[in-house]
């Protein structure tokens, strides 16, 4: 199990029945090399914003640990008045270099930066090991505008790639239905093809259930339909995965489209509040100079 998966075994076993195993790898070769297509299409699109953060915060981090205790210094010289925004900034900068006069704390505040991503990716690494956690995680990600798309559209190209390379296999339906669950990867689509594995036990329809679950658009459940009653299942079903990879090249550039600009309003406004803190006590002090000359 942990070099082949019961997807997998599943297709091998079927071919070997059917006498036509060399036809089942080639498929198993494409739907692999398809899946790992897109997993490297969502990762690559990540690569730009997430370099951008990492050294923005960087960047930031690295002035308030060794610029703004400069300032400080100036400041408490001229014996100036600071504003509020400043004061926060200093307060800031004493939590990030973890110096004495920022109150007692065990860690300075840059320990925790650097540790935050690592602590947040095994947060969720151990709440996704429980079921309810799971689900709470799939669900929240799909209520996110934009990224809740993303996912989605992941999610259906996977999941009828899947069952269709399946069912083209030989692999009964119910069994392909239950390891398509098992393998779907997000728990709300776990639990609609659950509904639809009921449906199938019951005599009824695959596209029936995925209808009322509303997981799918209704073109994808359309199209379900009209491969169940043409006997052209698993052929609908590659066909909407293909149509889905290509939606999911055009939601990851308009995520990456949109993140762009985001990203340089953000760090413009954190780089301009630093400036705006830091030249405000500097403005007085040119006019008590001015008044005092």
């Amino acid at each position: 199990p942990k070099a082949f998966d019961r997807l997998y075994t599943k297709m091998v076993a079927a071919g070997e029945i059917g006498g036509v195993l060399d036809l089942i790898l080639q498929r198993l070769a494409n739907f692999m090399e398809k899946a790992e297509r897109l997993k490297s299409r969502i990762k690559g699109a990540m690569i730009y914003p997430i370099c951008v953060i990492v050294v923005a915060v960087a960047i930031v981090t690295g002035i308030m640990y060794f610029v703004i205790p400069k300032f400080k210094d100036i400041f408490n010289d001229f014996d100036v008045t600071l504003p509020g925004l400043t004061l926060w900034l200093i307060d800031a900068s004493l939590w990030i270099a973890g110096t004495p006069e920022a109150g007692e704390q065990a860690i300075p505040g840059y320990v925790w930066i650097i540790a935050s991503p690592f602590l947040i990716y095994f947060f969720f690494a151990l709440i996704r090991k429980t079921k309810p956690g799971r689900a709470a995680v799939d669900i929240v990600l799909m209520k996110i505008p934009v990224i809740g798309n993303l996912v989605e559209k992941t999610s259906v190209a996977r999941f009828t790639r899947t069952l269709g390379t399946l069912i083209a296999a030989g692999v009964p339906i119910l069994e392909a239905v239950i390891i398509t669950s098992e393998t779907s990867g997000n728990h709300v689509y776990e639990k609609a093809l659950n509904e639809v594995h009921d449906s199938i036990r019951e005599g009824e329809s695959v596209a029936a259930p995925l209808r009322e679950a509303k997981v799918c658009d209704s073109i994808v459940v359309n199209m379900i339909e009209v491969g169940e009653e043409t006997g052209d299942l698993d052929v609908m079903l590659v066909k909407v995965a293909d149509n889905y990879d290509e939606e999911v090249d055009v939601a990851v550039s308009a995520l990456l489209s949109l993140m762009e600009p985001m990203l340089v309003v953000v760090l413009g406004g954190i780089v301009g509040t630093i400036v705006l803190a830091l030249f405000l006590p500097l403005v007085k002090m040119i006019e008590s100079v001015s008044d005092t000359g």
